[in-house]
């Protein structure tokens, strides 16, 4: 029996228990596999609103995020989360492809918050901008497209100098967006056979509180391994094919799984890759292997069927890239095998091929190069800049509909970048360096928006830089890199398509637009939401096909006209927080106000010295940014 160890605030090792193991820095956990799997429940919409005229529907969501207690040791006490609607995971959102969605989020916690969907092409003021922040006693409105080819998304916390605490508290969900056409085309398998995933290493102190990463400034790996929330469960399968849903949702750790059954500990069984982050692959790769980091996702179907009456475990490579080892940290869910089914639906072959892949243009030429890496003074860098630099954070511009291929860089021995680029989904095209062999099968069958970049790797990523144009953020996925200060943003240029008859009514090039921002809440009236909210969003024609959008961007270039129509979007974003977008739209058409005495406008009553150093008037926000520093009362 392991002893357990007494830790301190902050404290990441303790001495070994054998060679490569490190001992507990959480409390022994002594229950692994004797808890079952906990599944998200979903959130039916509370509102819907469709255009008489178009046929066209968009759903209303309200989520909460606010705090709760949460018994994870069972022979400890309580531990305090912060989720959404009470829970983490929060609520699975379960998206129909081709009906938009606005989701409100309330913050009813006393940190602010930024919500980002991650694998959405969302425009700019509802992408998750980490300076566009909702206050404790606000809420904002996220309007997102729903067009994208089915995917596994999930949304989680993006507040600046924060998204490390709030996401690793609990502030994270799936969002799965689905399409009937396609399911019954691939007969995969769905409903209780389709289970999402959510894997989360984590920390916690002798009472069995969660220990928080507000202090850490280089990785909290956690020793705790939980699933959907819950430290080494088991489920119940039954003997036939299951398709899960997996997303690494850790800050820190990254798993490299593999499946054996507990007969025989020492064979790697093949389970089959079928999605990643940008949706289906192109074809299923088979594989006895599967590596995952930090916001990746991936779909995988597990045929149990020759396993009926056994126990299969899901594990986790020891000794791998920089995570350290611990007594469990190789163990992640326990599959307890049945004798029967009670379905055969999607358990069938898998078919040879899944989706049309809309693979970049070819691109030879490196566009841009970024070094990821720590600075002097113990920051985290690309290209020696960080997000609080903010005259000069913006550090591409690529325009509107063309193809780049960046380049993406790690020097370090010692420390692994899992990099997300907003807005796009690109393609894997190379990777060198630290022995591992090169792009994986299953990536190279993929479209992707993180990839990992290991110790001492370069990767190169070819992505077209479309539909729309705005400021987004990329960053690397290791939330305390993030947070201190690993994240630049590009900036797309507009293309004028006015004359493909796609002129810009509104701007959506600027994340920190005055129209968009968060409010005072009061309650929600949802007769108003469905009268006046829904149509409106609707009306702002945010999301025209975005299919028709490239193509005209590519009529564009095969005949561009004689004058300049290519500009940076908004270039005061670079700084963003002393300007917004103007508008001709009147606030008294918004229907987000849930009193009339509620006007379209953003508080900046923040005094002064509450104000982030890097950011502006951002209403009710008390955080401060500074080198080796971040705090938020």
């Amino acid at each position: 029996m392991l002893r357990q160890a007494s830790i301190l605030l902050g404290l990441v090792l303790v001495g070994t228990v054998r060679a490569g193991i490190n001992s507990w820095v959480s409390p022994e956990y002594k229950y692994i596999f004797q808890f079952p799997l906990p599944i998200p429940p979903p959130l039916p919409p509370s509102a819907t609103y469709t255009n008489e005229t178009t046929g066209k529907s968009i759903d209303f969501y309200e989520l909460d995020i606010r705090s709760f207690e949460k018994q994870v040791y069972p022979n400890l006490g309580t531990t305090t989360l912060v989720g959404y609607n009470g829970i983490a995971p929060g609520p699975t959102l379960y998206m129909t492809r081709g009906r938009e969605a606005v989701v409100r989020f309330v913050n009813k916690y006393d940190r602010p918050s930024s919500i980002h969907l991650h694998g959405s092409y969302s425009r700019t003021p509802f992408d998750g901008w980490a300076e566009d922040v909702t206050g404790p006693g606000q809420y904002k409105d996220y309007y997102y497209p729903n067009v994208q080819p089915v995917r596994t998304l999930w949304y989680h916390d993006h507040a600046i100098g924060i998204t490390a605490v709030n996401a690793y508290f609990g502030q994270a969900g799936f969002y799965i967006l689905s399409d009937s056409t396609v399911q019954d085309k691939l007969k995969l398998p769905s409903d209780d056979y389709d289970v999402p995933l959510m894997l989360a290493s984590k920390q916690f102190l002798p009472s069995g509180k969660l220990l928080s990463p507000e202090n850490e400034r280089d990785s909290l790996f956690g020793d705790v391994n939980t699933v959907n929330g819950q430290p080494w469960p088991y489920m119940k399968v039954e003997n036939r094919k299951y398709k899960f849903r997996l997303v690494d949702a850790s800050i820190s750790r990254s798993y490299s799984l593999y499946l054996v059954a507990d007969s025989d500990p020492k064979t790697r069984l093949p389970f089959t890759v079928v999605g990643a982050d940008a949706g289906y692959l192109d074809h299923p790769v088979p594989t006895t292997n599967l590596v995952i980091s930090m916001a990746e996702r991936y779909e995988i179907v597990i045929d149990f069927d020759k396993y009926k009456g056994q126990n299969m475990t899901l594990m986790n490579d020891r000794n791998f890239q920089t995570n350290p080892d611990y007594p469990a940290t190789d163990k992640v869910l326990r599959f307890v095998v049945g004798t029967s089914t009670s379905s055969s639906d999607g358990n069938g072959d898998i078919p040879s091929h899944l989706s049309d892949l809309v693979i970049p243009n070819p691109q030879t030429t490196v566009d841009k190069t970024f070094e990821f890496g720590k600075g002097s003074n113990g920051e985290w860098l690309i290209n020696g800049i960080g997000f609080e630099n903010v005259k000069n954070r913006v550090i591409a511009y690529p325009s509107q509909g063309k193809t780049q291929r960046w380049r993406l860089v790690n020097k370090s021995g010692g420390w692994s970048h899992p990099i997300h680029i907003h807005l796009i989904d690109f393609q894997v095209v190379t990777r060198t360096g630290s022995g591992r062999q090169g792009v994986t099968p299953y990536e190279a069958a993929a479209l992707k928006d993180v990839v990992y970049l290991g110790t001492n790797e370069q990767v190169e990523v070819i992505a077209n830089f479309a539909p729309w144009s705005g400021v987004y953020m990329f960053h690397c996925h290791n939330l305390v890199h993030e947070d201190h200060d690993m994240m630049a943003a590009f900036n797309v240029s507009q293309i004028d398509l006015s004359t493909y008859g796609y002129p810009q009514k509104i701007s959506f090039n600027d994340p920190m637009s005055s129209l968009f921002r968060s409010k005072s809440y009061t309650g929600t009236d949802l007769s108003q939401v469905k009268d006046v909210l829904l149509p409106y969003f609707q009306n702002l024609d945010a999301y025209p096909d975005s299919h028709e959008i490239e193509k005209a961007l590519d009529d564009h270039y095969k005949n561009p006209p004689s004058s300049k129509s290519s500009t940076p979007a908004s270039t005061p974003s670079t700084t963003l927080q002393t300007r917004t977008t103007a508008t001709t739209v009147k606030s008294t058409t918004v229907g987000t106000k849930t009193k009339s005495e509620d006007k379209l406008k953003t508080t900046t009553s923040a005094k002064s010295e509450d104000k982030p150093k890097i950011a502006t008037p951002v209403a009710s926000s008390s955080c401060s940014q500074g080198k080796g520093k971040n705090t938020c009362k």
